[in-house]
């Protein structure tokens, strides 16, 4: 994975040159040999630390904007060397995260968002980010509310993906175009135009931004997740929609800590491991990030739905309508992927209404609906979008 990031030897395009190399898709870097070579990222205190890093380096990744990290490719013995370093806070693998759906529309009813809409909010002059597989850009009900984009991976729509997953059939017309269909599930969800075609969004008239951290096959690096955060955070946008989850990692929970010091309200999927009570995946467990579950029409919990202390509010995920990169249409899928972007559509009609990332992470829970599920399930219930924005849908 790679992309143009801006700056000096900000990105190399780097290709795995044989099984020696240890990433998270082969041997992992506890199970490496002294002279294989590694990919990690390096959290440095100082520029003697970052000044350390790079020269122990025989190819540098990418070199961060903002937060002390860069990305190195060095001999295990010279990465696992720097750990010893006082300016060094961390070297930890450079992981992968992936996108969180199933093969699997309601949810925007089921929130009351349409009441909002009747009453004049949508969302417009909100900027929401989807931080994901990239968001269709000719597709029929977000085109109008597309803005920016930047891509951290390639969009490669040729060829397949392990254990039989196909790219989405779209045409990489942008950088950060959708090549999976995943991003563009998201972005339809959070803030698909209402415009009588297909679906309408929580929020209809916030810019949307597509941020490409995310693959074909629907994985990415920590490290291109971090400079995605990163780079969300840098463009001054409110909203950063997170449907990725994996294992912790440094570089990301410092992309995240940043992002939320520059005022991003944060929203992810908490996982799709369930059941269980107490699984939540990373970056939803990280304190600045709204961890999302999900529910059913039923008002229960998703089957597959993560559970945890760490979750904040749940969202309606299975079955979910949205829309989707291929052939510009629409597809039901299902995950806590799918709840996420809910929150995401809220948090951008409340943003636009002029509140802080804490007003509205808490103005959010407030309101929440109490549908009778534990605190671990739903953390404070259901999200409620008319009431977060003070509308009465008791009689809707």
């Amino acid at each position: 994975m790679l992309h143009n990031d801006n700056g000096v030897s900000r990105r190399s395009v780097l290709k795995v040159a044989g099984a020696s190399v240890a990433t998270a898709a082969g041997s992992g870097l506890a199970a490496a040999k002294p002279d294989d070579t590694v990919e990690v990222n390096v959290g440095f205190k100082s520029e003697r630390g970052r000044g350390a890093a790079l020269d122990k380096a025989d190819e540098t990744v990418r070199e961060f904007n903002s937060i002390d990290v860069v990305t190195i490719r060095a001999a295990k013995k010279a990465a696992t060397a720097l750990e010893s370093n006082p300016n060094i806070r961390y070297v930890e693998e450079n992981g992968t995260m992936h996108a969180l759906a199933q093969d699997l529309p309601w949810g925007v009813d089921r929130v009351d968002a349409e009441v909002a809409h009747d009453n004049g909010d949508t969302g417009s002059g909100a900027d929401i980010a989807i931080i994901d597989t990239g968001i269709d850009s000719d597709h029929e009900d977000l085109q109008a509310n597309l803005g920016e984009g930047e891509a951290f991976v390639t969009c490669d729509t040729g060829g397949g993906c392990r254990f039989g997953a196909k790219p989405a059939s779209n045409t990489c017309n942008q950088s950060w175009d959708d090549d999976n269909d995943h991003g563009t599930h998201c972005a339809g969800t959070a803030n698909a135009v209402d415009n009588d075609l297909g679906v309408v969004g929580v929020s209809t008239e916030a810019t949307l931004h597509a941020v490409k951290v995310l693959d074909k096959c629907g994985s990415g690096s920590n490290s291109d997740i971090a400079a995605g955060i990163e780079w969300t955070a840098d463009q001054g946008y409110d909203v950063a929609s997170m449907s990725l989850g994996g294992d912790p990692s440094s570089a990301v929970q410092d992309a995240v800590q940043y992002a939320a010091d520059q005022g991003v309200f944060l929203v992810a999927a908490a996982g799709n491991d369930g059941e269980c009570t107490d699984c939540v995946g990373h970056p939803a467990a990280y304190d600045e990030v709204m961890a999302v579950s999900s529910t059913n029409d039923s008002d229960e919990l998703s089957s597959f739905s993560s559970q945890g202390p760490e979750v904040e509010i749940a969202a309606p995920g299975s079955d979910v309508y949205s829309t989707v990169a291929t052939d510009g249409g629409y597809d039901t899928f299902s995950g806590t992927s799918m709840a996420c972007p809910h929150v995401a559509g809220v948090a951008g009609l409340l943003m636009a209404n002029g509140n802080t990332r804490e007003e509205v992470r808490q103005q959010i829970k407030d309101t929440a609906e109490d549908i009778g599920l534990g605190d671990n399930e739903s953390g404070a219930g259901l999200l409620d979008a008319a009431a977060a924005l003070g509308y009465d849908s008791s009689d809707n």
